[in-house]
């Protein structure tokens, strides 16, 4: 049940999908969840040697690796899903939607601890994200691209750049991030800032020629 209604929303948020039975398929992300649901069922039993064994076996034909002791929701879209990591105490909510390339990685390395980040429902995370340590995501927040993030993220935040920043925090959306597959929609806040700087720097350069082009009329009336 819980591995067909992962199916189902793959095949309803993703525009490029034609079917439940094409995910089931040929889709990388829906059989990375399908090894993931077995390990982490061997993981939970304590057969920890088959759950990694298992584990490997997934990363291998997928290109995703999640340990099998993450604890995953229903609903997870993970898009193309090359070059993912997902860490051991990772916690992923319902419904959300992870690109390429991210990482919910850990931070120390003390044994029976929470080191890695635990995502609410509906967060959608760009290609590229990197989530660090004991953070906590809320509900609705959409991580940019390429985002490095090592603090909490509150719900319904939109967080980009290096290190992230939150760039606005949306009211209560009728739809969330994770389905509208917006996390382009965005603009690093530091680029805002060299944009603005280069502006006020084309402008002062402008007013320094004109001032200098009075000065020299000036001059020549003088002389």
């Amino acid at each position: 049940m819980g591995l067909m209604y992962d199916a189902r929303q793959i095949a309803a948020r993703d525009p490029a999908a034609r079917s439940v039975a094409g995910v089931i398929l040929l889709y990388p992300g829906f059989r990375a969840l399908v090894y993931y649901r077995i390990s982490h069922f061997f993981f939970r039993i304590k057969w920890r040697g088959i759950a990694r064994w298992v584990s490997e076996c997934g990363k291998r034909k997928t290109g995703v690796e999640i340990h099998p002791g993450a604890k995953i929701g229903k609903g997870l879209f993970i898009d193309h899903g090359a070059g993912i990591v997902i860490g051991e105490t990772s916690v992923i909510g319902d419904n959300c939607t992870i690109y390429h390339g991210v990482t919910l990685g850990g931070r120390g390395h003390v044994k029976n601890a929470k080191r890695h980040p635990t995502i609410g429902d509906n967060v959608l995370i760009g290609t590229g994200a990197k989530l660090l340590g004991n953070i906590t995501v809320g509900d609705n927040a959409n991580i940019g691209a390429n985002a490095v993030i090592l603090h909490d993220v509150p719900a319904g935040a939109t967080v980009v750049g290096v290190p992230g920043k939150i760039v606005k925090i949306d009211g209560i959306k009728t739809t969330s991030h994770a389905v509208e597959l917006d996390h382009t929609d965005v603009e690093d806040p530091l680029e805002s800032e060299l944009k603005d700087l280069c502006r006020t720097i084309s402008e002062l350069t402008d007013k320094v020629r004109a001032l200098e082009t009075e000065l020299s009329e000036i001059k020549n009336r003088q002389e």
